[in-house]
């Protein structure tokens, strides 16, 4: 018998589980999509990463033929579009990450090792079914506690997002999207699920907010029936695999909701059946994003300058411009913390 082509990628220790679990599930779909085995390299780094050092012990993954790096001849990097801008310190020497599906990854029908960020929904979008037994949450772990008609989950992400202004989601979109989950029902509850509760309370006032374990933060997001979303990974497949979420708010433009023009970082970070919030609270369906970021590429000449690094000539002017950008960012900070403390100081 002839033995197949295998697709496989290596989990990485500097990656997120929700970056992790997009590498897994990609792999697996683009291989099963072109009639070929997977392998699942760096397996033991599963929730042993940058954020965590518990590993996956809430779900039982399979990782394909077992294989290591020096069976594969040929490695394969996704391919990368990038946007050279001047809205922070990391856009201008590295670029915004801006890509969208790579056809050539998707079409894959050989024994390769693949790395990439493998987020676009194009890779495995057909396999939903499949994917929903794959990461299935042991039942000991599954928390349903939280899965109430009245109740919005807002998973916020803080720490170690706040020292990048154009990413770090201020109060101005939570309080947007709570606006906009209350037409929905006035008397919608909320509760936080973030990594870090005191910055999120004093964010969100009056909101309470908790850091469970792994297993409960990821499976009190999978079964609710409202969510409304920092731009993270970590959200991404329990949101995917549920049963029981019916509306799901997510920053439009994603990592860069703070400072597009109309680029996405990435786009493919769009979704089906999600909507997406602007700056000013409006919300768009994923179609409606698709359409118009069609049209950006069409007509911005920002996006007609991709993959173009800034000039050494003109990077003093674009770290300038930056720097305002985080000097304003620093000041909301300090005035909205001086505000707090005085009201804090009042109602004693």
């Amino acid at each position: 018998m002839e033995r197949k082509m295998i697709i496989a990628t290596e989990l990485l220790k500097g990656q997120g589980l929700g970056n992790q679990l997009f590498c897994y599930v990609t792999t697996r779909c683009i291989a099963m999509r072109n009639g070929c085995d997977y392998s699942i390299l760096g397996s033991e780094t599963l929730a042993n990463n940058i954020h965590s050092q518990c590993g996956l012990y809430f779900m039982d993954l399979e990782f394909g033929v077992s294989a290591k790096k020096e069976d594969f001849s040929k490695v394969y990097y996704e391919k990368e579009d990038r946007l050279y801008v001047a809205n922070s310190r990391h856009d201008i020497e590295h670029g915004a990450y801006i890509t969208g599906t790579d056809d050539q990854l998707l079409n894959m029908k050989e024994t390769v090792l693949v790395y990439g960020n493998m987020q676009a929904e194009d890779y495995y979008l057909p396999y939903k079914d499949e994917i929903r037994q794959w990461l299935r949450v042991k039942p000991e772990f599954d928390c349903y506690e939280y899965s109430q008609d009245d109740l919005c989950i807002i998973h916020l992400r803080c720490t170690d997002y706040m020292d990048s202004p154009e990413l770090f989601l201020e109060k101005k979109y939570w309080i947007h999207g709570m606006k906009n989950m209350k037409k929905i029902n006035p008397k919608m509850r909320f509760m936080i699920i973030t990594n870090d509760v005191k910055e999120a309370e004093k964010l969100i006032p009056g909101v309470k907010a908790y850091n469970f374990d792994l297993a409960k933060d990821y499976s009190i997001i999978k079964n609710a029936r409202y969510l409304l979303l920092a731009n993270s990974s970590f959200t991404y497949f329990p949101a995917f695999t549920s049963t029981t979420v019916k509306k799901i708010i997510a920053p439009k433009y994603w990592a860069r909701h703070n400072v597009s023009d109309g680029y996405w970082a990435s786009e493919q970070n769009i979704y089906e059946d999600w909507l997406y919030q602007d700056r000013q609270g409006r919300l768009y369906s994923a179609e409606e994003c698709r359409e118009e970021l069609a049209q950006y590429k069409q007509t911005s000449p920002v996006y007609a300058r991709r993959n173009q690094p800034i000039a050494d000539g003109e990077k003093e002017k674009a770290y300038r411009s930056a720097q305002r950008f985080y000097r304003r960012y620093r000041l909301r900070y300090y005035w909205n913390s001086a505000r707090r403390k005085i009201r804090n100081m009042l109602q004693k």
